[in-house]
């Protein structure tokens, strides 16, 4: 196992936890020396999203060779490995095992240790992957399927101070875009049409009570399949464009100004930008503005460190390599795993 001090840690990341399979070489937790992704998205969109049984097969499809790809591009041996690190969870149960099995196989195989990560904490941590992260911090993750605030006082110290209630964002945005008759994923699409629009069609923000962090998106994502069904029903063309506007308008002031009010309220030196929602343009400029605004440093990861992929895994995976805190061979995948316990 490689150890020493003189020696640089090289940490093999694996992620599963939907429909992308990557596999990532990461030197000594900052240092990308490959990140191999294989997405699905093809597959998937002529379904109109995520199918779980056929994101499994093809996890199982590739995963060796996204793997020796992975070595191979980083010009690492497995003999050089120092541990292995996995998505537990959060994600789908099925698409998650195909990954651990990879992990436990590998890590048995040559006799290193096995690190379970949560898939949002890597998330999170991909920002460390371009940035020296300060505490006290605050992240606001918004992904497919989470839009949480968290606070972060001290390194892999995570406390979910504000979630989602119902649709998170980035379920709220792929509905949306399905009501406008956009192709799957959705997100890209709607970001698209609302910067291009020259008009808005106004929509509700759900602000919940004064003192509150939580999210909620469903009443937004109804209000706009009604303005759609209103349309129709009177004969008039549904302007997609405004609508994108109005939505993504919507969602972008409520996620920032309740980030800026937590920031605030916590004292953060730095607030994080994590999750697929991440690489939205309208919620990146408008973040940018107010958040230097109050002079609080904003991180945000690349485009490619904001989807899924494994590089982020390793990343948070190195907060327990550093504290030799290795996970059991005995463990199994968590669909529900919690953030706050991890």
């Amino acid at each position: 196992m490689n150890n020493t001090e003189n020696q640089p840690v090289y940490m093999m990341a694996i992620e599963t936890s939907c429909d992308e399979t990557s596999v990532a070489i990461i030197e000594n937790g900052k240092t990308i020396r490959s990140n191999i992704v294989s997405s699905q998205i093809e597959t998937h969109k002529q379904f109109g999203g995520v199918v779980p049984e056929i994101a499994s097969r093809k996890h199982v499809e590739v995963m060796t060779v996204v793997m020796q790809e992975a070595l191979d591009e980083a010009g690492v041996r497995p003999d050089e490995l120092s541990a292995i690190a996995v998505t537990q969870g959060p994600g789908l149960v099925g698409a998650l095992l195909i990954g651990v099995i990879a992990a436990k196989s590998l890590a048995c195989a040559l006799d290193i240790p096995l690190i379970g990560v949560h898939h949002i904490a890597g998330h999170i941590y991909a920002n460390e992957l371009v940035h020296d992260i300060e505490y006290p911090a605050v992240a606001l993750v918004v992904s497919g399927g989470h839009t949480e605030l968290v606070h972060i006082p001290a390194p892999g110290e995570f406390h979910i101070i504000g979630q989602t209630r119902d649709d998170a964002a980035g379920e709220a945005y792929d509905k949306v875009a399905r009501a406008l008759q956009l192709p799957y994923p959705g997100g890209p699409h709607i970001d698209r049409l609302a910067q291009e629009a020259d008009g808005e069609i106004v929509m509700p923000r759900a602000w919940l009570e004064a003192d509150s962090y939580d999210f909620s998106f469903s009443g937004l994502k109804s209000a706009v399949l009604n303005t759609i069904n209103q349309l129709q029903m009177k004969g008039q063309t549904v302007p997609g464009s405004h609508i994108a506007r109005g939505f993504q308008n919507s969602v972008v002031e409520v996620l920032v100004e309740k980030a800026v009010r937590a920031a605030k309220e916590y004292g953060a030196r730095q607030l994080l930008l994590a999750g697929g929602v991440a690489a939205n343009r309208g919620l990146r400029e408008r973040l940018t503005e107010r958040f230097a605004e109050i002079e609080v440093p904003l991180l945000i990861p690349p485009f490619k460190l904001c989807t899924d992929n494994a590089a982020m895994i390793g990343a948070a995976g190195f907060l327990k390599w550093e504290k030799q805190e290795f996970t059991p061979l005995d463990f199994t995948a968590e669909p529900g795993l919690k953030l706050e316990t991890w």
